[in-house]
């Protein structure tokens, strides 16, 4: 385990009791605008805790996926694409974004990803 400076329960964790006490308790106590708000809620602390566990990883890729490409950031890529000067082919360019896209999924809704 490495040395962190804050003390548990982590950011993580706490992500993680919030949505579960949220399901558990205020969404099968509640209906109407109230339900629907708590269901977002929980959607978007499950999105917090995807990040904080891959979302580093991802980065990682992200920044070797855009060297790959000639590019250092995204509005350089879409510039490039844009003014048809990608300096690498049609089909790696193809597979760079589609894992990109597989990314923001796994983090958004990895749902999507099981069709």
């Amino acid at each position: 385990m490495s040395a962190t400076p804050h003390d548990a329960p982590s950011a993580a964790e706490l992500v993680e009791a919030v949505r579960e006490w949220l399901e558990r308790d205020v969404l099968t106590s509640t209906d109407g605008r109230l339900k629907f708000h708590t269901r977002v809620a929980v959607n978007v602390l499950a999105m917090v805790e995807r990040e904080l566990s891959i979302g580093g990883q991802h980065v990682a890729d992200h920044v070797a996926r855009l060297a790959s490409l000639g590019v250092e950031s995204d509005a350089e890529l879409a510039a490039a694409i844009r003014a048809e000067s990608v300096a690498v082919e049609l089909d790696v360019l193809r597979a760079a974004l589609l894992d990109s896209v597989v990314d923001k999924l796994q983090v958004a809704n990895p749902k999507y990803l099981e069709s």
